[in-house]
């Protein structure tokens, strides 16, 4: 009787152990199952931000394109106007008096020197002042 009882606790132990050791190999496979999906989920999204970055990378050479041709444009405008100033009689007069101005000549010299009536004479007088306050 003896031997009978302790042979059943041994396989009543076997039984538990083996509950236990089938308990623990369905939770770690249930961990790795979810480990695994979050994997999934984050590869997934990797690939979305790396289609994103690569997208606004697109954009983004597009668009200092379009400012180096913007910038062209600019500088080809400003030649153009400078080009402008010196071809027209009356910028070169009026930038004469600008730089006798400049130079402390006075009203009545601005206005001989550069054949100007009084008026405008006088208004580019006010404009320096201006500027130079």
């Amino acid at each position: 009787m003896l031997l009978l009882s302790i042979a059943i606790s041994a396989l009543a132990i076997g039984l538990i152990s083996l509950t236990l050791t089938m308990a623990l190999k369905n939770k770690h496979t249930s961990d790795a199952g979810d480990l695994h999906q979050k994997l999934k989920e984050c590869a997934e999204q990797i690939h979305i931000l790396r289609s994103e970055a690569a997208e606004l990378r697109t954009g983004l050479l597009s668009i200092g394109k379009r400012v180096l041709e913007v910038e062209q444009q600019n500088q080809d405008l400003i030649h153009q106007q400078s080009a402008q100033k010196y071809d027209d009689p009356d910028a070169k007069i009026y930038s004469r008096a600008v730089k006798m101005v400049e130079l402390g000549a006075d009203l009545d010299e601005v206005i001989r020197e550069c054949e100007l009536p009084r008026a405008e004479a006088e208004l580019l007088f006010s404009l320096h002042k201006k500027k130079g306050a």
